[in-house]
């Protein structure tokens, strides 16, 4: 259960920016084994000014046209499928126009307990932990 965040410089027309997030989804269903229908992202445009990022870090030359993402994941791949990963996304962003030195991309780990779906009735579950047992 992925979460994804997106973050781009304000200005990009809406169909590019289904097409960024469809880009990112597909390289995480056919890199990392997210299922197709698991699909969470926040796609946000900032002001210019409010989007900042060195533009030649590690001597990558970077431009406005920059996509941040962020990806929040339980604990537990490869680093042969993270590699997989940054690269099928920078080449999907690339096929969009995009330039691959313009792809940033940041994995966080997290265990898988500390995800929840709803299903609140049992004071919180955490949907991958199994059943909650509630002492009296």
């Amino acid at each position: 259960m992925p979460l994804v965040r997106i973050s781009l410089l304000k200005g990009r027309p809406p169909e590019l920016r289904r097409k960024i997030g469809d880009a990112i989804h597909r390289a995480l269903v056919e890199t990392m084994d997210v299922p197709q229908r698991d699909r969470f992202q926040l796609l946000t445009e900032h002001e210019p000014g409010d989007l900042v990022y060195d533009s030649d870090y590690l001597g990558i030359a970077r431009t406005n046209e920059i996509v941040i993402v962020q990806i929040t994941l339980s604990a537990g791949r490869t680093l042969a499928q993270k590699r997989a990963l940054f690269g099928r996304i920078a080449n999907n962003l690339a096929a969009l126009g995009l330039r691959r030195e313009d792809a940033w991309i940041n994995l966080v780990e997290v265990a898988k307990e500390n995800w929840s779906f709803a299903h609140f009735a049992n004071e919180g579950e955490a949907s991958y932990a199994g059943p909650q047992k509630i002492s009296a």
